[in-house]
């Protein structure tokens, strides 16, 4: 069984599809590694590239995005789909042995519904504290998901959306590890800081059902220019992320400002295919090294 590994950080614009999607290319692309990206977030954007528009859209009207999954689970009766998890993976994509896609939806779930659903269930168990119902729900929720297809991989690669809702914390109960990517500026520490609480409070909430022993990776930097590596402003981030968690959570491997990054969302491929030599697509290299040595 290999590694399920969350990408996360209550702030957004912060790289965490960029390192999700390259990430896994390169672990696919230069060791060789059987990867699966599971895209959490209702923007799509991991899912997009990875793959055209057109091919997504092609996708979602054949019900073989990850809502029709939730959809089985939180709304049996209604659910017109059969498809299992297996059916609605994207097999090599990018034309990449290895890399596999689990396409996010721009429709993921509606959380009342999830709250109906959990309610009638609480009444009918007699349950009394439906917190207890809740917690086991979004604890269960992405790991049961998966547990079909878990041990077919060596990397399970979950991009979370920005913020902290139901399946951000699914995923991180169903994750061995997380990785924080930030960028070096000061609002990143309180992104760094929310999650760290929020995870610790995760925890706590799920002490007594079942421990949830997820661990910390490794903290990215991205979007890192010349000029703001050398002010103020950079030296008090690293200082006050240093003194928080120490040195060694921070990765040597910091992902530059480049446009070959950027452009290469047009190709609907991540950067170290489409421009491999690229100062971004090293730096993509250097860290899948960096967390394979942590590992």
């Amino acid at each position: 069984m290999g590694y399920v590994i969350a990408t996360a950080n209550m702030k957004g614009g912060v790289g965490k599809t960029t390192i999700t999607v390259n990430l896994a290319t390169c672990l696919a692309k230069n060791y060789g590694k059987r990867v699966l990206v599971l895209d959490l977030d209702s923007q799509i954007s991991a899912t997009l590239s990875l793959m055209s528009p057109i091919e997504f859209a092609k996708r979602r009207k054949q019900s073989k995005t990850f809502r029709y999954l939730i959809d089985e689970i939180i709304n049996p009766a209604r659910s017109q789909s059969t498809q299992t998890i297996q059916d609605i993976i994207q097999p090599q994509v990018c034309n990449l042995p290895g890399l596999n896609l689990l396409p996010g939806d721009i429709d993921l779930y509606d959380e009342f519904v999830v709250s109906e659903m959990l309610h009638q269930q609480a009444t009918a168990l007699g349950e009394q504290d439906f917190e207890t119902v809740w917690n086991r729900f979004e604890r269960v929720l992405i790991n049961n998901i998966l547990k079909p297809v878990r041990q077919e991989y060596d990397f399970i690669l979950l991009d979370c959306a920005p913020g902290y809702n139901l399946l951000t914390r699914s995923a991180l109960a169903a994750s061995d590890f997380y990785i924080l990517p930030a960028k070096p500026e000061p609002l990143s520490i309180v992104g760094i800081q929310l999650l760290e609480r929020r995870i610790g409070q995760l925890k706590d909430s799920h002490e007594q059902e079942a421990k949830i022993d997820i661990k910390m990776l490794g903290i990215v930097f991205s979007m890192c220019s010349g000029n703001l590596l050398n002010g103020r402003y950079y030296k008090q981030v690293m200082h006050r992320v240093v003194e928080d968690f120490g040195v060694e959570k921070i990765c040597r491997a910091q992902i530059p400002v480049d446009v070959n990054v950027a452009k290469a969302v047009d190709s609907f491929m991540p950067a170290v295919l489409n421009a491999p030599q690229s100062g971004g697509s090293k730096a993509f290299l250097q860290l899948t090294q960096e967390l394979l040595e942590k590992l």
